[in-house]
């Protein structure tokens, strides 16, 4: 049982919440109740985000790539680094990066992962005995963590658009349909082991990762889970697929898949009017990771005119550079503000913002992980987070000003605790397996920097 002193309920605030948990799921909310004894007792109870897109691995490369070299630095520079740094990783190395990434997140407030999971092979290529090694890698990290996991297999065949060939950095990578099938049945049946809330999806990396064929394959075979694409990040990937398939990425995709509620677009930062309408029309969510869209100079999101269509986004950290949901959801909203030299620009209409962005982002990532979370009500997953409002930052504030505040004034220290799906692996604002996670971490980093 959970007692709240209040609540952000699918209703709006209430005062006094006592929550029942039963096997992960919320089943009985009482009002103006009080706290009997054996209760876990809060300060406020929100419904905790979903991290919807995730590269665990990259966390450990974090202040690597922040040096200026000659000539001009870009994503395409970045990724030439990551490439180099994550060939040398070990299935020990990707699994104790994985669980201090997934500590990390369950302390900064969120509640589940999405996993776009794209390292599937061997140092130099060769698959592994086990086709899922690396996804049983990211399982177990998720069993230690316990935080709620949609693992997302990537399907990564081409080096660039037109079919080109991988280079050298994307052969941990490879897979063509075939390969990937069976890579995700093994994935599927492995996942078992794990506790029910967890999902499987799959992810075609990018248009230019994979080819209208085999992009139809794959969204034909997999039936109803997530489907995430990287969509749009970078003005030359917009050109290559303009040059290559005649239409801009999102147009295209748009036009010629199913697009609907399993789908996430991760990016789709550089977007017409016309694209960004459309996009919100088919009730895909957009998967926006502002702190790492400015790391890599992406650019911003087409934000006020997605929000005034009505559409669905979440938010995810990406690279994992620093591992933060105020940081992300102020990001998101600072971007707009400094392209648009305004203020309070990320909502659909009058109102709070932080309220817009907590809410939004709540129910957009629940959708985008294929999980019944996003808000408090019964019949939902129990994916809560509860944070201190007697904070400095907090305790002038009430109802809609405190997600204000959350998203603008504190940091996530204000976190206190955390379930997933029932799991409370976060109390007085540390993980349950902090210590042990992290020492596994250091060990495994000291390895990595020495081979």
């Amino acid at each position: 049982m959970i007692y709240a002193k209040q609540s952000l309920l699918a209703e709006g605030w209430a005062a006094n919440v006592r929550l029942t948990v039963d096997a992960g799921t919320i089943v009985r909310i009482e009002k103006d109740a009080g706290p009997q004894t054996g209760d876990s007792c809060v300060d406020t109870l929100l419904p905790a985000l979903g991290n919807l897109h995730s590269h665990a691995f990259q966390r450990a490369m974090a202040g690597m790539t922040e040096f200026r070299r000659a000539g001009r630095d870009s994503f395409w520079t970045w990724r030439d680094l990551m490439y180099r740094f994550m060939d040398r990783m070990t299935p020990d190395q990707i699994e104790a990066i994985a669980a201090q990434v997934y500590v990390e997140m369950l302390e900064a407030g969120f509640a589940s992962v999405g996993e776009f999971h794209y390292v599937h092979h061997q140092q130099g290529g060769a698959p592994y005995e086990n086709p899922a090694e690396l996804s049983e890698r990211i399982f177990a990290a998720a069993a230690q963590t316990g935080i709620g996991l949609t693992h997302l297999p990537v399907l990564y065949s081409y080096g660039g658009a037109v079919q080109a060939d991988l280079i050298a950095g994307q052969r941990r990578f490879g897979n063509d349909v075939d390969s990937f099938v069976r890579l995700t049945e093994h994935a599927a049946s492995a996942l078992r082991a794990l506790p029910p809330d967890a999902r499987i999806g799959i992810a075609p990396h990018s248009l230019r990762a994979t080819c209208p064929e085999d992009l139809a394959r794959v969204v034909a075979a997999h039936g109803p889970g997530p489907i995430h694409i990287h969509i749009a990040e970078q003005p030359q990937e917009v050109r290559d697929i303009e040059a290559w398939l005649g239409a801009r990425p999102v147009a295209w995709l748009l036009d010629n898949q199913p697009v609907d509620t399993r789908w996430c677009l991760i990016h789709a930062t550089h977007m017409t009017p016309a694209e960004t309408e459309a996009m919100a029309r088919s009730s895909a969510v957009a998967g926006l990771c502002p702190v790492t869209e400015a790391n890599l100079g992406d650019g911003p999101f087409n934000g006020p005119g997605y929000a005034a269509a009505g559409g669905r986004f979440g938010i995810g950290s990406d690279s994992n550079i620093n591992v933060s949901l105020t940081e992300e959801l102020r990001t998101l909203e600072y971007s707009q503000r400094l392209r648009d030299t305004s203020r309070n620009v990320m909502t659909a209409g009058q109102g709070s913002v932080g309220a817009f962005l907590y809410t939004t982002a709540a129910r957009g990532g629940a959708q985008a992980l294929n999980r019944d979370a996003g808000m408090i009500e019964t019949g939902k997953l129990a994916d809560l987070v509860a944070i201190d409002s007697q904070r400095p930052a907090l305790c002038a504030l009430s109802g809609d000003s405190l997600l204000d505040g959350f998203a603008f004034a504190a940091k996530d220290d204000v976190v206190t605790d955390v379930w997933a799906a029932g799991r409370h692996m976060v109390s007085g604002g540390r993980h349950v397996a902090r210590d042990a996670v992290f020492s596994t971490y250091r060990a495994a980093i000291r390895d990595l920097l020495d081979s």
